[in-house]
């Protein structure tokens, strides 16, 4: 974002710059958490699960690269240590079961996180709305994507 772009967001940068650091360390943990669930799940039907849980990482995967070039164009910097993500995250990473097998408890971490995801997404929507279109634009494409996440594990807890 140029000169002109940022000066017409009517926001504090640094606050928002803030707040999507927040949600680009969010999607590194779910990124990580729905890959290394997808390498260890096992039991009936583990490789559907495991085509789910590689998809979504690799939806988070994108997240993170779509929030961290937002992040620099507004003038900011991504968070640079893998150390500091769960510190600045807004939620503390979530433990994938001790049972590989435990599908449905696999299934209501997916649906926690990503009902948190929504939250963060629509707080930052909502703020930039009419304030900062480009943000608010990046924003509610990924809240659209969270929200298919959730349904698609929702319709698999139906089952």
């Amino acid at each position: 974002m140029g000169k002109q772009a940022r000066a017409i967001v009517e926001l504090s940068l640094k606050d928002l710059v803030k707040d999507l650091n927040k949600a680009y360390a969010d999607e590194w943990l779910a990124f990580y958490l729905y890959w290394y669930m997808a390498q260890v799940v096992s039991g009936k039907s583990y490789e559907d699960m495991q085509e789910f849980l590689n998809k979504l990482a690799k939806d988070e995967l994108e997240h993170v690269q779509e929030v961290a070039n937002l992040i620099i164009k507004l003038g900011g910097l991504p968070i640079a240590n893998p150390m500091e993500l769960e510190k600045n995250a807004n939620a503390p990473y979530m433990m994938p079961p001790k049972n590989t097998s435990d599908i449905n408890r696999i299934i209501r971490i997916v649906l926690e996180a990503e009902a948190g995801a929504i939250e963060v997404y629509n707080k930052i929507a909502k703020k930039t709305l009419g304030k900062d279109n480009v943000t608010y634009q990046l924003v509610t494409h990924i809240l659209s994507e969270e929200v298919d996440h959730e349904e698609m594990f929702e319709n698999l807890s139906e089952r």
